[in-house]
């Protein structure tokens, strides 16, 4: 039918629309502004903690939902109540949420719309609202690898916009032609920032021009348009995949949350925009063309708002969950049986890089669509030729150059996890981490305990000094990561471990940091199976057993020790090398230590908040009766890593090493 004569203060055109098509998206509109208009009445009963307020902007969340398939994933932000509602998410589920109720999505551990759901194919956002932009591109890039023909929605606000993640994000997905829209709800401010103060370009769409995008400006409280546009526009992306930014104009007619009100908005705003609903403004429309009676209004009305009272029961009858230590600790990590692999094969000898890039190309023939992916890894083969010749073998799908933006692919690792894809990112220096900081500790650690959804990336690190190459290719950062609950850190000390070990890390369903320092690269050899095989997380290997002291290191720190010993024959000690830092085998810790009497702690990174410390601070706890002295955490010193090789020497703590390991002795 075509129909484009309204009184109402927005011009729908339905041509091609069927009269019930356009009563789905009232219905679909009014159910968020009833719960909405319920759960502010519960805010101010105490009865939720917070709200983020949609209200005036039904018709972005619920015209795009409606134009996606059920199997296509969104990504919304905290004001898509509709994107939810419109997928049938249970509302006692949604109430249970809002509660901290076990109902809900996250188990009483996170709030809102902070949640996904593989059920519903929704992934929810996170507070630093970017990341979730490159997460996006890795469902889609999923979606091309496995030819399914797909699109996937993420929104975002125009706040987020001036966020390096959005800009790493549009990149990506132009760069891959990844069908990704990217769904920006320009709605006037970023709390109580105009738009004026976050960008100086007319409008957000012209940002796509830069990244080679095709971008359209929709009116977002024109529920008609929004849905035609988007539905034309996936069925098209569905054919020919790529990416494109949209930009809905709309607005914010509530506070950012409701306790920040909106008095930074003049008044003259706030009713131009009143006028302009889209709700009312559709339920006039539909009236006036007799597609919407008074009856069916107030019959859709009764059913939503009996649908809303009959959850909110359940909910609010739903008990409290009860705290408990043991099911917390248990849900950091999703569970995995270590499966054992033993290698028949003969050995070779081969160097510490050829032990990791053998790890690789065999763990790429067994999961047959893990994806490798960093700077330079195809053609060129890495910055250390690790996957030198892996693009003839696999394929360019499989190994994939990325641009700069560790923080994106990081992001987009985290996507095809949740697209059930296992992924491997190469950090070019582990220094270089810190682009990417953001997602590994906020989204990849905090996800399975969050909302059920594993991280199944491991992140490889070039590591560690002794190469003279300065303050930003040289850090052993180990200690950014440990601290962190939901991660596993892997920093292995000879080839044998590094293959065996990066094998699990592989297969470990949960993110891991694989250390690999790059001192040790091409000047450590041993015999290593030829074929594939695994070694267990969280347990320490004891090198050398002795009675006087227990020395306890990893990674290249391990050969300093062993140095040391060899140099001092007369010296009986335990060497244990660490090879997992999370998890840390502290019982084979524990056990030498009250054996010897005296535990010493030798590591590459700097003092102050290192591993060593909590490793010290373990043992004092656990094995201060069997002290024969203070615990001796012996460490690089409190400057940044210096380029000069004499600089450098005096960094390090491997000259220092002996010194302090016969004092100890002597105490």
């Amino acid at each position: 039918m075509k129909v484009t004569k309204t009184s109402s203060k927005i011009d729908y055109t339905s041509e091609g629309l069927e009269s019930e098509t356009l009563l789905s998206l009232y219905r679909n509109m009014l159910k968020p502004r009833l719960i909405e208009e319920k759960m502010l009445i519960l805010l101010r009963q105490g009865k939720i903690s917070k709200w983020f307020s949609g209200i005036g902007q039904e018709a972005i969340s619920v015209g795009i939902t409606m134009a996606m398939n059920d199997d296509e994933y969104i990504l919304p932000m905290h004001r898509n109540l509709g994107v939810f509602t419109t997928r049938h998410v249970p509302l006692y589920r949604l109430f249970g949420q809002w509660q901290g109720k076990a109902s809900g999505f996250t188990k009483g551990r996170d709030r809102s719309f902070h949640f996904g759901t593989q059920q519903f194919k929704i992934v929810g956002m996170i507070s630093h609202l970017g990341p979730q932009l490159g997460v996006a591109d890795g469902i889609a890039l999923a979606t091309k690898l496995k030819n399914t023909n797909q699109v996937t929605a993420v929104f975002t606000g125009e706040g987020a916009t001036s966020e390096g993640d959005f800009h790493e994000a549009l990149n990506v997905a132009s760069v891959w032609c990844l069908p990704v829209l990217f769904c920006v709800e320009n709605n006037g401010y970023g709390l109580s920032t105009p738009t004026n103060e976050q960008y100086n370009c007319k409008d957000i769409a012209d940002k796509g021009l830069g990244y080679g995008m095709e971008s359209h400006i929709i009116d977002g409280n024109n529920i008609i348009e929004v849905y035609t546009k988007v539905s034309q526009l996936a069925e098209d992306i569905r054919k020919n995949p790529r990416p494109v930014l949209l930009e809905f104009k709309t607005f914010r007619m509530r506070g950012h949350e409701e306790a920040s009100g909106t008095k930074y908005v003049p008044q003259e705003l706030m009713d131009t925009w009143g006028i302009k609903d889209p709700l009312v403004n559709f339920q006039v429309f539909l009236k006036e063309n007799n597609i919407l009676t008074e009856e069916d209004e107030v019959s859709i009305k009764g059913s939503i708002v009996h649908e809303i009272n009959k959850h909110l029961e359940v909910a609010f009858n739903e008990e409290d969950i009860i705290a408990n230590k043991t099911v917390e600790l248990n849900d950091v990590y999703q569970n995995y049986e270590y499966q054992e692999v033993i290698s028949n094969s003969n050995s070779e000898e081969v160097r510490f890089i050829d032990a990791i890039s053998n790890s690789l190309k065999q763990s790429m023939h067994k999961h047959n669509d893990l994806v490798i992916m960093g700077q330079d890894i195809a053609e060129y083969g890495g910055a250390f030729k690790i996957t030198e010749g892996f693009v003839e073998q696999f394929g360019k799908g499989r190994v994939r150059n990325t641009p700069i933006c560790e923080s994106a692919i990081v992001e987009a690792a985290m996507g095809l996890s949740i697209a059930g894809i296992k992924s491997v990112v190469e950090m070019q220096f582990a220094d270089f981490v810190s682009s990417g900081f953001n997602p590994i500790v906020n989204y990849l650690a905090k996800s399975y305990y969050r909302w059920n959804q594993n991280a199944d990336v491991v992140i490889r690190m070039p590591c560690g000094g002794g190469l003279s190459a300065g303050p930003f290719h040289s850090q052993t950062n180990e200690a950014w990561f440990t601290k962190t609950p939901g991660l596993k850190v892997v920093y292995p000390a000879f080839p044998y471990d590094a293959k065996g070990l990066l094998n699990t890390a592989i297969n470990d369903p949960n993110p891991v940091l694989f250390f690999e320092h790059k001192g040790l690269y091409r000047s450590m050899r041993q015999k290593v199976p030829v074929d594939y095989y695994t070694l267990p997380f969280g347990k320490a290997s004891l090198l050398r057993t002795g009675n006087d002291i227990t020395i306890v290191s990893y990674g290249a720190a391990v050969h300093w020790a062993l140095e040391t010993l060899d140099n001092n024959p007369n010296v009986s000690a335990d060497m244990i090398d660490l090879r997992t830092l999370q998890p840390l085998d502290v019982e084979t810790i524990y056990e030498s230590v009250k054996k010897t009497g005296k535990a010493i702690i030798l590591q590459e990174d700097s003092l102050f908040g290192s591993i060593s410390s909590d490793i010290s601070a373990g043992i004092m706890e656990h094995c201060f009766k069997y002290l024969d002295a203070p615990v001796k955490r012996v460490a690089s010193i409190e400057t940044p890593i210096p380029f000069a090789t004499q600089l450098e020497q005096q960094y390090l703590p491997k000259n220092r090493f002996e010194t302090e390991l016969k004092a100890l002795l002597e105490y």
